[in-house]
């Protein structure tokens, strides 16, 4: 594989034309966030982003750890739970998850709705367990679970590379994709601008600042929904679900019949939509995503996600009680049911109104279209808000994409340095004061920026049409021996340092023994297969993650029956400090404010019966207009017609 060199990267918004080698810009001509409608939105919009995070500098105490990195454990439920969604919801969620639904269907939205569950998990489970070992970061509390510090240290160092090279690398790319459709700016020049910034409001306010902005940014995201939905739009510009349905399995590109025979043998399966695109749930051997995989296999990846990682964690962690944690969950669950109407479904439609582009086949077409010879259904989504999105409200939109990836990007950006600040630079300067904390981990996010733009190149370099495919299969590469031991050191008392030390070792090398022969040989196309041999890469890689999590299970076990067990002494201080953290930490704290603990758990209670009405509300209003083009109110069963015909 030829790799660019940094000024053809550069130049990655423009195609060479296949005539005079000329460069030429294939978007000069489709700028459509030009007018003065959209542009003071997106600086209104980033203007009030700004505020909230000044205003939030202010309103908390940063001054102190866990001012900065907890934001003085003094969250409520709300932004928990708007935090925990935004956090999560990327740019790498709307141009990943609607580019895989053009390409193959409704699956994917599974990833989504396995998070309802999940989520669940984190905070019925998970942070009551961290919350009593009073710790501030994962690693931290496998140091304290198992005592020594190889495995805190390998987590950190791992996590911190997981973050530079698939986190952040994916928003930014997914990131340049949309402003590329968009606005045809330099992407190099959009991307600093977004890091800058994102960084200016995370160096300056800590985990505070981020969750407000959060919840500013969750706000912004969801009012979308209700008043100027993309995809309410969307359907009707393709005539409603029905529609749909009938018009996505004839939504064949018609330039293939321009490919010279000489070069290219293309299958009509590469251009023709999967029978199977409207089921959630696919055949085990011959399905893009098999049920087996979607139903366990991303319960390992998701388990691995919403409960040990920092980002995911570290907002829980700041909330006032363990109430609020519960609620902000239930919060969380419910906002995840968005996506598949959000992203999933608008990226199909796009499919069926612009097939040329979209599901383009021809590699020199696809490279005129979006840059790339392997597809474009990565543009699916910025194609859509560009061309059926009027003046202002494609503006707005706009400014959700940007929600999005400053939004990811500042979580990464803040749990990193906390991951450095306490886990390695501690171990480097065992007596740092409070402050020098503080400082190294403002400078830990200017290094973050700094390596990313750095890595620009590379991500442009190695892009394809299988964005989310990739963000997946990496992780169920990786995730499942960290999950492993996770839930292992929750539930089996016997679990010791060496055993999990050793499973985690055992299963990164299972994880890279598939991994780097993908990468070497390439996961292909369906005009280039891969080279590399079935008996590595033939499982999927979800089927390949519940392996993983089994095998390196049983090499947990197996490594600490057949050694010491944990010292005595050690079982015995960290029960004590368990029972000392939870008398006097945020748990204990809240019981001395009991009547402030009642008064709140009604609220929040009161507040998830009416969010539930609010969403069953709005799931009908969906259903209806999908299933019925908006022409006759549905009954309560036809309201979940929509899943009924997923897993049909």
């Amino acid at each position: 594989m030829t790799l660019l060199t940094f000024d053809e990267a550069f130049r990655f918004s423009r195609v060479y034309s296949g005539v005079s080698g000329e460069m030429e810009n294939p978007l000069s001509d489709k700028v459509s966030v030009n007018n003065p409608a959209d542009l003071s939105i997106i600086v209104g919009y980033f203007i009030m982003v700004i505020g909230v995070g000044i205003w939030s500098m202010f309103r908390t105490k940063r001054g102190t750890v866990g001012g900065y990195f907890l934001a003085g454990r003094s969250m409520t439920w709300w932004p928990v739970g708007a935090s925990l969604f935004a956090s999560n919801i990327g740019s790498g969620h709307f141009v990943g998850l609607a580019g895989t639904g053009a390409a193959s269907g409704i699956a994917v939205g599974g990833f989504e709705w396995n998070a309802l569950f999940i989520v669940l998990l984190l905070g019925w489970l998970f942070v009551p367990v961290y919350l009593t070992a009073g710790v501030i970061t994962m690693p931290q509390y496998l140091k304290k679970r198992f005592g020594g510090s190889r495995i805190s240290l390998y987590l950190s160092v791992i996590s911190l590379f997981l973050y530079i090279f698939t986190k952040i690398s994916v928003d930014m790319f997914s990131g340049a994709v949309f402003i590329q459709q968009a606005l045809g700016w330099n992407i190099y020049v959009a991307v600093i601008t977004l890091l800058l910034i994102t960084a200016l409001y995370t160096v300056t306010g800590g985990l505070a600042a981020l969750m407000y902005t959060d919840t500013f940014q969750t706000f912004v995201i969801i009012a979308e929904v209700p008043l100027f939905s993309l995809s309410l739009q969307a359907f009707a510009e393709v005539g409603g679900y029905s529609a749909l349905v009938v018009k996505y399995s004839s939504a064949i590109p018609s330039n293939f019949s321009s490919m010279d025979p000489r070069r290219y043998n293309i299958s009509p399966d590469c251009y023709t939509p999967r029978p199977d695109a409207f089921s959630l749930l696919r055949d085990p051997t011959t399905g893009d995503l098999p049920w087996p995989g979607v139903v366990f296999g991303i319960a390992i990846v998701g388990g691995w996600y919403w409960c040990t990682d920092q980002v995911i964690v570290q907002r829980c962690l700041a909330a006032r009680s363990l109430t609020h944690v519960k609620a902000g969950c239930i919060m969380c669950g419910y906002l995840k049911l968005l996506p598949m109407f959000l992203m999933v479904f608008p990226g199909m439609i796009s499919r069926v109104l612009y097939p040329d582009e979209v599901g383009c086949v021809v590699p020199e077409v696809c490279k005129r279209v979006c840059g790339t010879e392997v597809g474009c259904s990565n543009i699916a989504y910025p194609k859509l808000v560009v061309s059926v999105m009027p003046n202002g409200l494609r503006g707005l939109m706009l400014a959700v994409m940007l929600a999005a990836l400053m939004s990811s990007l500042a979580s990464i950006f803040n749990s990193s340095s906390t991951l450095f600040t306490m886990d390695i630079w501690t171990r480097i300067r065992p007596q740092a004061a409070e402050r020098e904390l503080i400082i190294v981990g403002r400078v830990w996010v200017l290094c973050i920026v700094a390596i990313s733009i750095c890595w620009i190149p590379v991500v442009q370099a190695a892009q394809s049409g299988q964005l989310f495919d990739y963000i997946q299969s990496v992780s169920s590469y990786l995730a499942p021996p960290i999950a492993s031991v996770f839930l292992l050191a929750v539930f089996v008392k016997r679990v010791n340092e060496m055993g999990a030390f050793w499973g985690l070792i055992g299963g990164l090398l299972m994880g890279l023994c598939r991994m780097l022969p993908e990468f070497w040989f390439g996961t292909g196309s369906c005009i280039f297969p891969s080279n590399c041999p079935f008996l590595v890469c033939g499982i999927h890689y979800l089927h390949f993650g519940i392996i993983l999590f089994f095998c390196t299970s049983v090499l947990v076990l197996l490594v600490s029956y057949c050694s010491m067990p944990i010292d005595d002494q050690h079982v015995s201080d960290f029960l004590t400090s368990c029972k000392k953290n939870k008398n006097n930490s945020v748990l204990q704290t809240q019981m001395n404010t009991q009547a402030i603990t009642v008064e709140t758990s009604c609220c929040w209670r009161l507040c998830c019966i009416c969010e539930t009405l609010f969403w069953f509300v709005k799931l009908k209003v969906l259903c209806q207009f999908f299933t019925a083009e908006g022409t006759s109110p549905l009954s309560s069963p036809e309201i979940y017609s929509c899943v009924h015909r997923c897993i049909d």
